[in-house]
């Protein structure tokens, strides 16, 4: 009882705050694993799992010994205390209000014609090049990450949370952050983030799908049609070289009437990514449903949570 009411308040803080601006935890864990990385890098798939094994495994050890403070639920200080950390541990982790906030303020620069702030404001939001990128390049850019980050930001951490409290929290959010930190396919990360990017791909199979079929079923919300947005699914997921972002973005491709994808530039270097969809590329308006489809996913989220975590029980 207490996780599943954990999950609950945590998404609403996550709701009312949005991330902490100040000592952020997601923030001291990334500054803690570049620093072991100084430690551990070598060229070589081995030292790359050693550097997941330590910080992951660590994590969910964290986790683990908060979990037991509320062990006994049977007394009321013991469930107020578990459920009190595992509201904690939700909006620790929880990014999917910052998410929308940004993809807003993204649109509102976009329809002000401020290119420049866009393009400051992007890489918030994901790791393109903004410099090579007009106006629709920058909203395709932001559907796209909102996509793909409704799942890792929210419905992801809300599943494992679900199915293993606060570890699963907690762990998750170690692997996805170490997924962005050292799982690009550069030249110092191809060998040493190989099990950082396939621990984060396994990590994701299921919460995408739970995200994919939310997108569909909550398509009505922005005026779109669920048998849409699983066509689109079904269709163009397995063309995109991820196994999980393939699923976020074709659904909600789908499910906005756009087509998403194409020649996508990063900092690291270019990629001629599938397309996903049928329709024109997306624009302000679009992007402004997307967010809004987002929050409706993310609230669909949280409950479906809530009900696996008092089944589980």
């Amino acid at each position: 009882m207490s996780t599943a009411i954990g999950l609950v308040l945590g998404f609403g803080l996550d709701r009312a705050f949005g991330d902490p601006r100040r000592w952020h935890p997601v923030a001291g864990f990334g500054s803690a694993a570049a620093r072991l990385e100084s430690v551990t890098y070598r060229g070589d798939r081995v030292a790359g799992v050693v550097h997941e094994v330590v910080l992951v495994g660590g994590t969910a050890a964290l986790g683990a010994a908060l979990g037991r403070v509320g062990r006994d639920e049977r007394t009321r200080w013991g469930c107020a205390a578990a459920t009190g950390l595992t509201a904690l541990a939700t909006w620790t982790v929880l990014g999917g209000t910052t998410l929308a906030r940004t993809g807003q303020a993204m649109a509102d620069r976009l329809e002000a014609d401020d290119l420049d702030g866009a393009r400051a404001l992007l890489p918030s939001l994901c790791g393109r090049d903004p410099e090579v990128l007009d106006a629709d390049g920058l909203a395709r850019a932001a559907v796209e990450s909102i996509a793909e980050n409704t799942s890792d930001a929210t419905v992801a951490p809300l599943v494992w949370g679900a199915l293993a409290g606060i570890p699963g929290l907690l762990a998750y959010r170690a692997v996805n952050t170490l997924d962005a930190m050292v799982g690009y396919r550069n030249e110092r990360y191809r060998n040493f983030g190989w099990a950082a990017a396939r621990t984060d791909d396994l990590a994701n199979l299921l919460p995408a799908r739970v995200s994919g079929v939310l997108t569909a079923a909550l398509a009505p919300v922005i005026g779109g049609r669920p048998d849409a947005a699983l066509r689109a699914w079904r269709r163009d997921a397995a063309k995109h070289p991820s196994p999980n972002a393939g699923v976020a973005e074709s659904a909600m491709a789908g499910a906005l009437g756009v087509q998403l994808g194409g020649r996508t530039q990063y900092r690291h270097g270019t990629e001629l990514r599938p397309t996903l969809g049928n329709g024109p590329v997306p624009r302000v308006a679009d992007l402004r449903r997307a967010v809004r489809l987002s929050e409706s996913v993310q609230f669909a989220a949280a409950l479906t949570a809530a009900a696996v975590s008092l089944s589980r029980r």
